[in-house]
């Protein structure tokens, strides 16, 4: 029996991994172009970042892949009678179909891993390599052009010496503000590049600015931090360890607490002096869009938190699907078995899942539980092909 086990094993894991290589290799040239597109990168540092782009692409290939594996091992076992043999001598179905399981929730933990710790580790890579390249694009673009924009403010130089800009002209609109201001300097260096929070710091030495309305000052030396039309604000939810969503979302729920408090000590003192218009005021609007913006960011935390699990864990369930169908049908055409099987998923598990996450997102319902649907509708189908299985 252990014999038997591990030959399954072995062409399952022959099958997954040939499957797995071609899909990932597919899928990574379209991750590049989207890297490339939204970054402007050159053929250089896609060279850079394509291997940190194929564990973002393994988490949509792997269940896919893992349904494709067991269809092809078990089809052609119970094409080939091979199953029949089996049960003749004695040996259950689910002998058989236990490398399977198996399989399937060791693939479950470390498609888990993978989201939690690879991909992370990949992003960070990626903004580093994205980061330097933008860096050196604004420099050629000063050195080439003598101009160049970050966001509504334009500079433009004389020349550019590594990271120091000779004689430049700054041209920006403060916070606050719709009056543009322009600065001159003699020299103006380039102190930090940051990609994720999307600005770049200058310092600039003998410096004039012109203020409309308040005529010429001169500064000896100023440091200042401008917004980049680059890049991504923030990084998105998938790219962050779980450790990190709950730090974030023990914070958001303290947060929350504290501005429900204190809309409530406002709302008492206005009761209190008999100021009626303060509750409609901008300050209660205030409160209000915080914790409006923070509920949403707690939503969106947790089921980002929850379905990171549920995700992972959709590989055995898929198993637990796949594997016994194809061992019903006893088809050579594992591909036929393979869409009967996936069909079914793209139209009734993949809706589940999204409508269950946006609801989630929202707060209508609880991801907790939310998340799950899916792989609960996948596994009551999977003990009922199971069963047929069994019995027959």
């Amino acid at each position: 029996m252990r014999l038997l086990q591990r030959y399954i094993l072995g062409e399952l894991l022959h099958v997954f991994t040939f499957v797995l290589s071609i899909l990932t290799v597919l899928l990574v040239f379209v991750g590049v172009f989207r890297e490339v597109s939204e970054s402007g990168l050159g053929p250089l540092q896609a060279l850079q970042i394509l291997p940190y782009i194929i564990p973002s692409m393994l988490p949509y290939t792997i269940p896919a892949t893992m349904l494709l594996s067991v269809c092809v091992v078990y089809g052609r076992m119970a094409g080939d009678q091979e199953i029949t043999a089996a049960k003749a001598a004695g040996i259950s179905v689910m002998a058989l179909l236990a490398p399977s399981f198996f399989f399937g929730a060791v693939v479950s933990v470390c498609s888990l891993l993978l989201t939690d710790q690879v991909i992370p580790w990949a992003e960070s890579n990626i903004l580093r390599v994205v980061t330097a390249a933008m860096e050196q694009m604004l420099l050629d673009k000063l050195g080439t052009e003598y101009q160049a924009s970050m966001g509504s403010n334009t500079i433009s130089v004389h020349e550019v010496i590594d990271k120091r800009l000779i004689l430049p002209t700054f041209r920006y609109v403060p916070s606050g503000s719709k009056r543009a201001i322009t600065a001159r300097a003699q020299e103006a260096e380039l102190l930090d590049f940051d990609l994720e929070k999307r600005e770049v710091r200058l310092r600039f030495i003998g410096m004039q600015v012109d203020v409309p309305g308040q005529g010429r000052q001169k500064i000896e030396e100023w440091e200042h931090s401008f917004p980049l039309s680059i890049g991504q604000a923030q990084p998105k939810d998938r790219h962050i360890n779980v450790r990190e969503i709950q730090k974030k979302l023990t914070m958001l729920e303290t947060k929350h607490g504290s501005l429900q408090q204190e809309r409530a000590i406002t709302a008492a003192l206005a009761l209190a002096i008999g100021d009626y218009s303060q509750l409609g005021g901008r300050q209660f609007q205030g409160y209000d869009l915080q914790l409006f913006d923070n509920r949403f960011k707690f939503f969106r935390l947790r089921t980002e938190l929850h379905s990171r699990f549920a995700l992972a864990c959709s590989c055995f369930f898929f198993v637990l699907v796949g594997s016994p169908f194809a061992v019903l049908q006893a088809k050579r055409q594992f591909l036929t078995n393979f869409f009967i099987c996936f069909v079914p998923i793209v139209l009734v598990y993949y809706p589940v899942v999204f409508l269950g996450m946006n609801l989630s997102k929202t707060g209508t319902v609880d991801p907790a539980w939310a998340m799950w649907v899916g792989n609960a509708l996948m596994a009551v189908a999977g003990l009922f092909v199971l069963r047929r299985v069994t019995l027959h």
